[in-house]
């Protein structure tokens, strides 16, 4: 895949849905003023799982509450049948939506009313995260074991931001480097970073696994 920033790229392939046509109005103009190829448009849910099928998108931007299938039921589809991540649009906090989302496979969100400044740092992190998550899928050979996989991993990368301020896309490749040398899975290696940083809570410092990455 291509960044959208790249003068010479291709530039990243998105499908919008959204059911009120104002906002999927305000996201292709956003999206097309940073760059990006908005190749198609649907108002509910069924909508958008044809249209994604068909059209085979980078990243599918899609609304959390829309008519006949809704965005979270929709996500879930389009991850288990490796077509497309999704960046939700939602205007909620309830966190069992947020929860049964992660479940679903999203990968990022955006929160309604969205500026054009908070969409290209969410779209980025979102189709690297895809990318990691289909790197544990092949890993671990399948969909609820990579979902549950990247839940340890997750936590782990944020442990190694936080420990030697890395950025998320370093966090992970560390993680995947030490499981590569360690010939260990990647979740073993995220583990070892959680329980060792635990274990270092509220004590000095020391050499260990988790610093060592």
């Amino acid at each position: 895949m291509s960044t959208a920033s790249s003068a010479t790229a291709v530039p990243w392939r998105i499908l919008i849905a959204d059911d009120e046509s104002l906002i999927r109005l305000d996201l292709r103009e956003m999206l097309t003023h940073l760059g990006y190829d908005v190749v198609g448009e649907a108002a509910d849910g069924r909508s958008a799982l044809e249209l994604a099928k068909k059209l085979r998108p980078d990243l599918v931007i899609m609304d959390i509450k829309m008519p006949d299938v809704d965005g979270i039921a929709a996500a879930e589809n389009l991850t288990r049948e490796k077509i497309a991540p999704v960046v939700l649009l939602t205007a909620y906090s309830d966190q069992g939506l947020v929860e049964r989302a992660k479940e679903a496979g999203v990968v990022g969100y955006v929160v309604k009313p969205f500026r054009q400044t908070e969409l290209l740092p969410v779209i980025e992190l979102s189709l690297a995260r895809f990318e990691e998550f289909r790197a544990l899928e092949r890993e671990v050979g399948g969909l609820k074991e990579a979902l549950e996989t990247r839940k340890v991993v997750e936590r782990a990368k944020g442990v190694l931001m936080e420990v030697h301020g890395l950025r998320e896309a370093e966090a992970f490749h560390r993680i995947r480097k030490a499981s590569m040398d360690a010939r260990k899975s990647m979740r073993e290696v995220a583990e070892a970073v959680l329980l060792t940083h635990e274990m270092e809570i509220g004590s000095t410092p020391s050499e260990s696994s988790a610093s060592s990455l």
